[in-house]
């Protein structure tokens, strides 16, 4: 259920493994709708639980198998784009994240401790000095930065689309504009009839709280971005990401870009509001006042673009759990399966659960069957109005966090404190 990268990398590892099997993907909209193809491409092993946390919850191998099993996602990511000829611009040129106060310097300094405490090496991340980190991407008031080659940019609808392509030849059946009304033991009701099957695997991110039984399941929080018309390549020379490297910064409300193949500046951002009762609607994807305040953001932090057109600007809702765990599971007793709460960090982690899934169907006990995501139970989301007011409380807090933290030199307690209450 669901034609993003969790429907497809699923579909994909299953035809490979078993030609013989039947394979079916219904899709509401068309592959890639969702935040598969709208998103800031960036194929990155990023983990929106820390290592710290999942050691606690876990144990400390399964924290380091999980950061090293998406580590080696992006690598299995760029194997099959080179493999199988797909069209993607991919270019793994590896993250930059800058600090840009001292209160960010400090946080950048504290996540490269944590790595290198759970045994991570310069050789996955490393601390950055002001002019190390300008070089990689000279923005302004940079005092210093991270920088991880655990990343590629990529065009995600180049990607997904691709990926489609490649699910239908090797024996897999997409069906487009049908949505699913239910999920069931064996079977998926839609809008055109019933589609029964051994295994259904629910592969619907943000779009899950449409389902029912599931309102409360994820939170579907919209991420906006706009692209610039294609930037000079003399300025491109003096604002660096030569290598394409996707970049953000260590601000609470977060921000993150990448050099797109063409030329343009693609930048986003987590400004949008929750919506009350967990609802989606094309209209969510646009608004006026988040494009303004990325236009700003972008101006300000590479001056040099302040004059560039903006050509385009789109947005989409992405998914997370109350814990934000991202989890894939498999109910052997049911036949149902299920990946997703990624927030926001799922072009990877996505291909991770597409070949998790694919061993948990053919009954496969492996290394990624283990992982400590595997089978884990989130908590559902508060019931409203409480849901809508915490989640838009702390958006606003955040907002206040790094104004506060732009004008001092403290970390922000507040932000602190919603970070706790949200269970991050």
């Amino acid at each position: 259920m669901g034609a993003g990268y969790t429907g497809l990398w699923s579909a994909y590892y299953l035809c490979l493994a078993d030609p013989g099997l039947r394979v079916a993907v219904v899709e509401a909209e068309t592959a890639g709708f969702g935040a598969s193809g709208r998103n800031g491409g960036w194929c990155s092993a990023l983990y929106p639980v820390s290592l710290t946390r999942l050691a606690r919850e876990y144990g400390r191998d399964a924290a380091v198998r999980q950061y090293r099993a998406l580590q080696d996602t992006v690598a299995e990511v760029g194997r099959v784009v080179a493999a199988d000829g797909l069209t993607a611009d991919w270019a793994h040129g590896g993250t930059v994240t800058l600090a840009r106060s001292r209160p960010q310097l400090r946080r950048a300094a504290e996540e490269v401790e944590e790595y290198r405490a759970f045994g991570f090496s310069a050789a996955d991340i490393e601390l950055l000095d002001a002019a190390e980190a300008g070089r990689r991407l000279a923005a302004t008031s940079v005092l210093g930065g991270v920088y991880t080659p655990h990343c590629a940019a990529v065009h995600p609808a180049k990607l997904v689309r691709a990926l489609a392509r490649r699910v239908e030849e090797l024996g897999g059946r997409i069906y487009e504009q049908t949505r699913a009304l239910a999920v069931e033991p064996g079977r998926v009701r839609t809008e055109h009839g019933d589609l029964r099957a051994e295994v259904v695997l629910r592969a619907t991110e943000g779009f899950s709280a449409r389902l029912p039984g599931l309102r409360r399941s994820v939170a579907p929080v919209y991420s906006l971005m706009i692209a610039t018309e294609p930037v000079p390549a003399d300025v491109w020379a003096e604002m660096g990401l030569a290598e394409r490297e996707t970049f953000a910064d260590f601000r609470h409300l977060i921000i993150y870009g990448q050099r797109g193949a063409d030329g343009r500046l693609l930048f986003g951002g987590r400004g949008a509001p929750y919506h009350f009762g967990s609802r989606i609607s094309p209209g969510y994807d646009r608004v006026p006042a988040v494009f303004a305040a990325l236009r700003s953001t972008l101006a300000e932090l590479l001056p040099a673009l302040a004059e560039v057109p903006v050509s385009h600007s789109w947005g989409g809702p992405l998914g997370i759990s109350r814990d934000w765990h991202p989890s894939v599971g498999l109910d052997r007793s049911t036949g149902l399966g299920w990946a997703g709460g990624y927030v926001g960090d799922g072009v990877a982690a996505s291909n991770l659960a597409g070949r998790t899934l694919a061993d948990l169907v053919l009954g496969r006990d492996t290394d990624l069957t283990s992982l400590p995501w595997v089978g884990h139970r989130s908590p559902a989301w508060e019931p409203e109005p409480l849901r809508w007011l915490g989640a838009n409380a702390g958006l606003q807090a955040m907002r206040w966090a790094d104004a506060a933290e732009q004008r001092g030199d403290r970390p922000s307690r507040l932000a602190a404190v919603v970070n706790r209450a949200l269970g991050r």
